[in-house]
C-alpha cells in the first residue's frame, strides 16, 4: 500500500520517453524572455533571453523593432556563455550587464560586470571577482556600479536554493553573507559598502549618489528576511559609513508592525523613502500597501494606499509627491498613481493591464521606465507567451517576436465567487476539445506561499492537464495577494480552515457552471499548496487523489526543522514554544487518522523551507493507517527543483498517480 523510494535511473528514461511523446507536453516551449531594460531617451530596449541554458543579449529599437535589425551583445562574440543583467547608465552611453563570457584565466562559469560602449561598440570587463553578483545597479551620477555580493559563494544566497548538507557547527559554519558592492566605473576599483555583520536584500541609489537604501538583517539570510530593517547609509565621500536603521517593522507602532518590508524607493529630492510593507511569506513574491517614510531615524511611516483593494508590487516616484505604481488587482494588473499628501489615488490614473503576468527577476525590478513615461517590460498571459514591450503603459508596443505562432492549447478564464463576506478569485482552464455534454474530471491546483497568488501564467501547469482532458482550476483562497491586504491577513491562526472553504466553495461554483465529475476530483500542490493537500485530506474525502508537494504535514515539529523559522511569528502570532496549541490546530498529523485519500508525496532532500522530515512523518502516518502513498525524495534538490530530469520524473508521476486513482 506505500513506499518511499529515490527515482531511479530506469524510470528517468521512461518519465523523459513519456514527456516527449505524451500529448500532455508535446507542445512546442515558448523562449523566454528574461529582462529588459529601457535607455534614458525611451529609443532602444536592451533584453535578453534563455537558450540551452544560457542567456543572450540583445538590443533592440523601440520605433522600429525588427528582428533583423536588432543587435546581438556578447564579449570577444562568445556565443557559448551567458549575458544577463542589462542595465543603462543614466546619460544612456553605457550599457552594463553581467557575463560569463570571461578570460580562460578566470573560474569558468563566474559572472563578470561588463560595460558596452554606445559610441564605439566596444566591450570591457569591469569586475574580476569571485562569488555571487545580483541586481547591479548604477549611481544616479554615472560613476559607480553597485550590486549584491556574496563573496566566494557555494550557493545562491535565497532560501530556495538547495541548502548545504548538514554538517558542523549548525547556524556558524559556512554562513554567507551578501552585502552591497560599489565599483568605480572608471578604474574598476571596488569596495563594500556595508558592513559583514548585515545580509542585504535589496538597495537603491540616493539621487545625489551619496546614500544608499537597504533592507537588511543580521545572518544567516535565508532565514531573517522576514524580521529585517530599512536602513541608510553614506557611501560617497570618503569612504562607507556605519548604517542607520531608519525603521524596525518589529517594534514600529501601526498597521506595519510585525509585518515584512520590501523595495526601497528614494523619493526625487532625497528626502523620504517609499517602500512596501505588508505580510509576505516569501522574500522576492513582494506585495502589500505602499508606505513612506522620512529618510531620518526615528521618523514614522505613512500607508498611502490604505485599504487598497489589490496588491501592489512594484512602486516609484513620478515626483516629490505622486507615485505609481503596478498592483495585483484579482489577477488584472492595474496601474494607479496616489497623492502621497493625500494618501488618495490620483482621478483617472487607473490603467488596465489586463489580465496579463509581468515576469522578472526578481519580482521587485518588474519594470524599466524612464524619467517621462516610456517603458519595457515582458509581459504574457494565458493566451499570449512571453514578449518584450516598450512605450508608453496605456500604448505599448511588441519588441520582440520570438513566440509567432504558438497559440493556447485550451481556455482559460477567471472565476470569482462570494464565500464567507469575501470575493475569492481563481482560474479554470477548461479540457481540450472541451464538450459540454461530458462529464470531465478535475485538478485543483493550490499555490504557495501563502502570501502569493496564482497568476495568468503563459505556461500553465506541467503536466499541462487540460491535454490529459482535466480541468485545472487555480484558486486564490484568502491569504492570497490581489485582493488587498485585510484578505492577506485573513488566515493568520487560521491555515487550513477558511482558505479551504474557500477552495471548496469555488469547486462548488464551477460545477454548476461547466460538466466537471465530482467523483474524480484531485488535488495538488507545492510548498504552501503542498501543506494545503496533505491537510485537505485530513479534513475532507472530496479529492479522489493528491499529490503534495514539498508539503509541511505538522507545524509543531516543522517549527524546529526548517532554515527559515522567522516567517511563522507573524502568521500564528506567537513561536510554537509559546503557543503549540495554534500549531497543532492547523497540522495534517492532528487529524491524521481521518484520511482516506490516495497521496503521493514528493520533496528534495535538501529543502530548507519545507524539510524532507516532513514529508517523511505524512508518509509514515498514512502507511502506519493503510492509506494508499508514496514517497518519493529526489537528491540533491532544494524548495525549487532544478534538474531537468528530476523534474521530468515528478510530472510524470503526478500523471500516473492521477490517472490510477482517479478512474
Amino acid at each position: 500500500m506505500s513506499s518511499v523510494s529515490t527515482p531511479s535511473r530506469l524510470f528517468l528514461l521512461l518519465a523523459s520517453a513519456f514527456l516527449l511523446h505524451s500529448p500532455a507536453f508535446a507542445q512546442t516551449k515558448a523562449s523566454t524572455p528574461e529582462f529588459a531594460s529601457i535607455s534614458p531617451d525611451g529609443k532602444t530596449v536592451a533584453w535578453t533571453v534563455k537558450h540551452n541554458g544560457e542567456s543572450t543579449l540583445h538590443l533592440s529599437s523601440v520605433e522600429h523593432p525588427d528582428p533583423a535589425t536588432e543587435k546581438l551583445i556578447t564579449p570577444n562574440g562568445e556565443t557559448s556563455c551567458g549575458n544577463s543583467s542589462p542595465i543603462w547608465s543614466p546619460d544612456g552611453k553605457t550599457l552594463a550587464f553581467t557575463s560569463t563570457c570571461t578570460s580562460k584565466h578566470e573560474q569558468p562559469g563566474q559572472e563578470q560586470i561588463f560595460l558596452w560602449s554606445k559610441a564605439t561598440g566596444n566591450i570591457k570587463q569591469l569586475t574580476h571577482l569571485t562569488g555571487n553578483i545580483e541586481q547591479p545597479s548604477w549611481s544616479p551620477d554615472g560613476t559607480s556600479i553597485a550590486f549584491l555580493f556574496v563573496e566566494n559563494a557555494t550557493r545562491n544566497a535565497g532560501a530556495l536554493a538547495a541548502m548545504k548538507p548538514w554538517a558542523g557547527v549548525i547556524g556558524e559554519d559556512g554562513v554567507e553573507v551578501q552585502r552591497v558592492y560599489g565599483v568605480n566605473v572608471a578604474d574598476g576599483k571596488g569596495e563594500w559598502f556595508t558592513p559583514a555583520d548585515l545580509h542585504i536584500y535589496e538597495f537603491s541609489w540616493s539621487p545625489d549618489s551619496h546614500l544608499i537604501s537597504f533592507v537588511g538583517a543580521k545572518p544567516p539570510g535565508e532565514n531573517n528576511w522576514w524580521v529585517a530593517q530599512l536602513y541608510i547609509e553614506p557611501v560617497f565621500p570618503p569612504a562607507p559609513t556605519k548604517p542607520i536603521s531608519i525603521l524596525d517593522p518589529q517594534t514600529t507602532p501601526g498597521s506595519l508592525h510585525g509585518l515584512q518590508i520590501a523595495v526601497p524607493r528614494w523619493s526625487p529630492d532625497g528626502k523620504r523613502i517609499a517602500f512596501i510593507g505588508g505580510l509576505m511569506s516569501d522574500q522576492g513574491a513582494t506585495g502589500g500597501d505602499v508606505y513612506v517614510i522620512d529618510a531620518q531615524p526615528n521618523a514614522t511611516p505613512i500607508d498611502i494606499t490604505p485599504n487598497i483593494d489589490g496588491t501592489p508590487t512594484f512602486e516609484a516616484w513620478i515626483g516629490n509627491n505622486k507615485i505609481g505604481m503596478i498592483e495585483n488587482r484579482r489577477g488584472r494588473l492595474a496601474t494607479p498613481d496616489f497623492n502621497v499628501a493625500t494618501r488618495t489615488m490620483i482621478p483617472n490614473s487607473m490603467g488596465d493591464l489586463g489580465e496579463i503576468a509581468l515576469t522578472s527577476h526578481p519580482l521587485k525590478d518588474t519594470v524599466s521606465f524612464t524619467d517621462y513615461g516610456q517603458f519595457a517590460l515582458i509581459k504574457y498571459s494565458f493566451s499570449n507567451p512571453p514578449e518584450v514591450f516598450a512605450g508608453p503603459l496605456d500604448h505599448l508596443q511588441q519588441i520582440t517576436h520570438l513566440n509567432d505562432g504558438l497559440k493556447p492549447t485550451a481556455k482559460t478564464e477567471s472565476i470569482e465567487w462570494e464565500n464567507e463576506g469575501f470575493h475569492v478569485q481563481g482560474w479554470l482552464t477548461y479540457p481540450a476539445h472541451y464538450d459540454p455534454s461530458k462529464k470531465y474530471p478535475m485538478i485543483v491546483t493550490v499555490h504557495g506561499g501563502p502570501s502569493e497568488s496564482a497568476g495568468p501564467s503563459w505556461s500553465g501547469s506541467m503536466p499541462n492537464w487540460s491535454a490529459l482532458g482535466y480541468f485545472q482550476f487555480q484558486p486564490n483562497p484568502r491569504g492570497s495577494m490581489g485582493q488587498g491586504e485585510k484578505f492577506v491577513q485573513a488566515n493568520v491562526k487560521d491555515f487550513g480552515y477558511g482558505d479551504l472553504r474557500d477552495i471548496l466553495t469555488g469547486i462548488d461554483a464551477i460545477e454548476k457552471k461547466v460538466s466537471v465529475d465530482d467523483h474524480r476530483l484531485g488535488l495538488t500542490g507545492w510548498s504552501y499548496g503542498g501543506f494545503m493537500t496533505m491537510f485537505a485530506v485530513t479534513q475532507t474525502h472530496r479529492f479522489a487523489a493528491a499529490v503534495a508537494g514539498a508539503g509541511i504535514s505538522n507545524w509543531q515539529s516543522y517549527y524546529g526543522q526548517n532554515s527559515i523559522d522567522q516567517w511563522m511569528i507573524p502568521f500564528f502570532g506567537a513561536s510554537v514554544y509559546d503557543d503549540p496549541a495554534i500549531y497543532a490546530k492547523s497540522s495534517a498529523i492532528t487529524y491524521i487518522k481521518q484520511a482516506k485519500t490516495p497521496t503521493l508525496i514528493i520533496v528534495g532532500d535538501r529543502d530548507g523551507e519545507c524539510p524532507a522530515p516532513q514529508s517523511f512523518e505524512m508518509w509514515h502516518a498514512l502507511r502506519a493507517l493503510g492509506v494508499k502513498t508514496q514517497l518519493v525524495v529526489y537528491p540533491n534538490e532544494g524548495h525549487r527543483f532544478v534538474d531537468p530530469t528530476h523534474l521530468a520524473d515528478r510530472n510524470a508521476r503526478e500523471v500516473k498517480w492521477f490517472a490510477e486513482n482517479m478512474k
